[in-house]
């Protein structure tokens, strides 16, 4: 058997190929789909399934280029309603590629169509060897039950399918078995997801919170309290999904413009993003714009903070960077970019128009200042449990997300405010959000929370803050 797992780091996802005796099936593939066909070439193999573990809502998947192109059969689970040609998998179906069966686990509780794919190698032995869990189990987590309301089911009553299909047929499976999920750690699918991509049946029954024994109702209770707030993308990509996405070449490349057709766009209300570094975009940018990096988890936080639809302006380091974020953008559904910034913040300097700026400062400045300072905020815009595990002093907690803009309004603008998150990457995401609201001494502290603890500076805990 060949197996190969691809992660994408911009979205914490993983896919898979797996290849036996010629033939070979893609599951849970990304939207651009050119290196599963290149693989499967380099291999000698040829993909005859492309399978969905469910509708995902955190990307968009490229299932019906891929079959387009190979001829492949496009498998769902028979809840989906995908509204093409498929196959609809029942409980117990099994599918060969090779000498591999593909065996079919309804396994319901993220979504109603989950399901999750037992690999077997009969060259090996006739038991399962590998299960691939989509957003059912994590490594450290299981999938958030809440993603399905719109469809009708409440987060309680998908918490309950969850249970029944985690201890009624994964955990049945033996301990040896692999575990190979469909996102790692930062992923919005999940909330305690560890860094890392693969384990085993038996590892999770050991380790995963989630999994701990428990009755059904304390469970129900465990999954559905204190659940982040999902992007509002999510219930869009996952109609993309039941429908199809068309093909990543069909996409306009966005045009060239002047730093006057840039200002006149940003005045009619296009978001103007910002795609370089923390470090660039502080050093000047144009103002207003909104930075998210492409260094880090880059389709997450622009389908999170950008609403789908939006027309968008890009600013990069260079067309390579253009192009890269055309590509990232698609995968989350943004097919909106009208063009971008030629020659990048030079040419809009050039232009004569001012630059913002938003200096960069190392946790000994941050600590410096708090002592000198007394009245700088500090705001910390990680995520709820990573505030709880331990904050700058001083630090109040507001997660970025589209509604940090609101949430802040408590903050006191002719005072000086430093915000930080882990490393940098997200807190330079909410400065660009907070700097047009009139804050006249904005900080990005760099390095992060992560830097703070690491150079011994005091920590304090939401407990002990009272």
């Amino acid at each position: 058997m060949y197996f190969k797992q691809f992660y994408l780091g911009c979205l914490a996802h993983a896919s898979y190929l797996v290849g036996s005796d010629g033939e070979a099936a893609v599951v849970d593939p990304q939207r651009d789909v050119d290196q599963y066909v290149a693989e499967a070439e380099a291999q000698g193999l040829k993909i005859k399934y492309v399978f969905e573990t469910h509708l995902h809502a955190d990307f968009v998947s490229g299932h019906r280029e891929l079959a387009a192109r190979t001829g492949a059969e496009i498998v769902f689970g028979e809840r989906a309603g995908a509204r093409f040609p498929h196959r609809a998998a029942r409980d117990g179906d099994e599918l060969k590629v090779g000498k591999v069966i593909l065996r079919i686990l309804e396994t319901p509780g993220h979504t109603p169509e989950s399901i999750s794919v037992v690999v077997v190698d009969t060259e090996v032995s006739p038991e399962a060897q590998k299960v691939l869990t989509g957003d059912t189990l994590f490594v450290g987590d299981v999938g958030r039950p809440d993603l399905a309301g719109a469809r009708g089911y409440t987060p309680e009553a998908m918490a309950a399918l969850m249970y029944e299909s985690l201890h009624g047929k994964l955990l049945k499976l033996g301990d040896h078995v692999e575990v190979w999920p469909a996102h790692g750690a930062g992923s919005m699918c999940g909330r305690n997801i560890s860094k890392e991509t693969h384990s085993t049946i038996g590892e999770q029954r050991r380790f995963n919170y989630a999994l701990a024994p428990m009755p059904k109702d304390e469970f129900v209770r465990l999954m559905t309290a204190d659940v982040p707030e999902a992007p509002a993308y999510f219930p869009a990509d996952a109609e993309i999904n039941r429908e199809g996405a068309s093909p990543l070449t069909e996409l306009p490349r966005p045009s060239a413009l002047l730093a006057q057709q840039v200002a006149a766009y940003a005045n009619l209300g296009y978001v103007v993003l910002d795609v370089r570094t923390a470090e660039e975009f502080g050093a000047g940018h144009v103002p207003g714009a909104l930075n998210v990096g492409l260094s880090g988890q880059f389709a997450s936080w622009a389908g999170a903070l950008v609403p789908l639809g939006s027309p968008i302006i890009l600013v990069a380091a260079g067309e390579g960077q253009v192009d890269e974020a055309v590509t990232r953008l698609a995968r989350v559904g943004h097919e909106s970019v009208r063009g971008y910034l030629r020659g990048g913040v030079e040419s809009w300097r050039d232009a004569g128009f001012d630059v913002s700026h938003v200096p960069q400062i190392s946790v000994a400045d941050l600590r410096r200042m708090l002592d000198e300072q007394p009245g700088l905020q500090v705001l910390d815009v990680r995520r709820p449990a990573e505030y709880a595990a331990g904050h700058a002093p001083r630090a109040a907690s507001t997660p970025l997300g589209p509604h940090l803009v609101e949430e802040a309004a408590r903050l006191e603008r002719a005072r000086p405010l430093a915000v930080i998150c882990a490393g940098g990457y997200r807190s330079s995401a909410a400065t660009s959000l907070l700097q047009p609201l009139g804050f006249r001494r904005i900080y990005n502290v760099a390095g992060g929370t992560g830097a703070w603890v690491a150079a011994g500076y005091p920590v304090e805990k939401p407990s002990a803050d009272i």
